[in-house]
């Protein structure tokens, strides 16, 4: 079943919830944006989040606003760090709030992830192909965002999000639940040998500590001609998750594949490389969860 459901209305942007947690966790928010409701002009058009891809900053800032609005989030709670395709994860504090809304030089510097147990705190992180990975541990209420593309992949930022919970906050891998949002698909991501001599250790590595995965593993490398294969990079983030203790059956893992669907996403690869950002998004609302 598919974790990230549409919901399209004429009165806000296009959005993708991850509706099962919402819905068994009051106060929680948490999902992922289309290109779709915002205000940007092309070839950003229309809901670009990245303040970074040239876009005018005054119609990102306003894209982000509709965002926090149409979640009923004050736009003050948005937060976020500067992605650097690496694998630093930021335990966010209060004083954290609100850092990187209005500008990038603002954001929080050189984070791939950010986790946190602070409530009225909106993390946000942005994507145009790389995988979104979503956190949340409901016993302790501590939530994550991890940006994986395939460098931060394969430095398993997944692992690393998953052990900065448990060393600052206690969290337990097995109480974790973890999702993995809309990105590029096997289907559309090939890659050379620079990319597969550094993913192809990290594969064997999963191999030898899980047995019992390696069928699926042996799925995660397509070849396609001398020199090239497609990668899944989803499937390659959920064994990673797997390998960090969280159970397989508290992973969701969505079907949707931003190369198909420019119609909806914003794809770097599909596109060119000039074309928007889309934002996962997750937080919790002061005294609606487990005060």
């Amino acid at each position: 079943m598919e974790p990230f459901k549409r919901n399209d209305s004429a009165k806000m942007p296009s959005l993708f919830l991850l509706s099962e947690w919402m819905e068994h966790n009051e106060g929680l928010s948490a999902g992922f944006t289309s290109r779709l409701g915002g205000t940007s002009e092309a070839p950003w058009s229309s809901l670009n989040m990245g303040l970074h891809v040239g876009d005018d900053s005054e119609a990102v800032v306003h894209n982000r606003d509709l965002l926090a609005h149409a979640l009923d989030w004050p736009f003050e709670a948005w937060t976020c760090g500067e992605q650097v395709h690496g694998c630093h994860v930021h335990v966010v504090t209060a004083n954290d709030r609100g850092k990187g809304r209005l500008s990038r030089l603002t954001a929080i510097g050189d984070s791939d992830a950010l986790v946190t147990n602070e409530k009225d705190v909106l993390l946000t992180s942005f994507y145009a192909d790389c995988v979104p990975l979503y956190f949340f541990d409901p016993k302790k209420d501590v939530i994550g965002l991890a940006h994986a593309g395939w460098k931060g992949t394969v430095l398993e930022i997944a692992r690393l999000t998953v052990e900065t919970m448990q060393s600052s906050y206690g969290c337990l891998a097995g109480d974790i639940q973890a999702a993995i949002g809309p990105s590029i698909g096997v289907c559309c991501y090939e890659v050379d040998e620079t990319v597969l001599k550094l993913v192809k250790p990290l594969i064997q590595e999963l191999e030898l500590s899980q047995f019992e995965q390696r069928t699926t593993l042996s799925t995660i490398i397509n070849p396609t001609q001398a020199g090239k294969a497609r990668i899944n990079l989803k499937e390659l983030n959920r064994q990673i998750m797997i390998k960090a203790g969280i159970l397989p059956m508290h992973i969701e893992i969505t079907q949707w594949c931003t190369g198909c669907s420019t119609d909806v996403f914003f794809s770097h690869r599909l596109e060119g490389g000039a074309t928007g950002r889309m934002s996962s998004w997750i937080g919790m609302k002061k005294g609606e969860l487990n005060e």
